[in-house]
């Protein structure tokens, strides 16, 4: 008789235990940060680019599906990146100022458009703690090679053009080269590039205050162009290319 009540309150016990779990669980859940839409805009470095890689507009959109039991969103991004080339070294003459990158050819501008899938991993409670997101993300690369400008001291006088090795380099100096063009010449001669690239990140939100958000994307992209981008002469230039990355992003979400 003794058994059986022990049995009994011990099945009572677990029950209540039981439902006060649920109930707690239920309670957090309903705590735990939604969204429908997430908004922003962002700056970007990464392993083939200076300090300032680029820039990346991102938005994410909720499913109404879950994966794993999380969360799962609708990834859309865009982003213009710069690639450099590891054997890319500007020099500055004293006397001048100008900066010049000796047998630099030609910039490569990547536009990226991106499609794809972030999951939810750790989820923030209310206005407290720090959001982990995976993304898994893919899309065309469209790669714009633009002709790098060098100012040549000619018969004629001093002027702009696209740099040529045969004509203003040889293996070993300079033939003519007075300085770099500006910039903004050369547009007009941009070749495009078509490629494709996948990438795969960690999102950290780090802050929130109401419904704005800064965070960082740490993640890997490999790449992979119709043909080689001829960037540096006198080297070996590629069309295929991996890189890590860093965005610093700040957005909006709407719930």
């Amino acid at each position: 008789m003794m058994r059986i009540k022990f049995l009994l309150s011990t099945l009572v016990l677990f029950t209540l235990s039981t439902e006060i779990y649920a109930q707690r669980r239920a309670k957090v859940e309903d705590n735990e940060e939604s969204y429908q839409s997430f908004t922003s805009v962002g700056i970007t470095t990464n392993t083939n680019s200076g300090i300032l890689g680029g820039a990346v507009f991102r938005q994410s959109s909720a499913l109404s599906s879950k994966l794993f039991g999380k969360n799962q969103y609708r990834y859309l991004a865009v982003e213009l990146v710069n690639v450099k080339h590891p054997k890319e070294l500007a020099q500055q003459d004293f006397a001048t100022g100008a900066r010049l990158v000796i047998g630099k050819r030609n910039y490569l501008f990547v536009l990226r458009p991106e499609y794809g899938r972030e999951l939810t991993l750790f989820n923030r409670h209310e206005d407290e703690g720090i959001s982990i997101s995976a993304i898994l993300a893919a899309g065309p690369s469209i790669g714009l090679e633009k002709p790098y400008m060098i100012q040549y001291q000619s018969a004629d006088g001093t002027v702009t053009e696209p740099f040529d090795p045969q004509k203003h380099m040889t293996s070993t100096s300079t033939t003519g080269i007075v300085g770099a063009g500006s910039f903004f010449q050369g547009f007009g001669q941009t070749k495009i590039v078509p490629g494709v690239h996948v990438k795969t990140a960690m999102s950290f939100e780090l802050s929130a205050f109401r419904d704005n958000v800064t965070g960082v994307e740490i993640g890997f992209i490999a790449e992979a162009f119709s043909r080689k981008v001829n960037i540096m002469a006198f080297a070996e230039n590629r069309s295929f290319y991996t890189s890590g990355y860093l965005t610093l992003y700040f957005g909006s979400k709407k719930r």
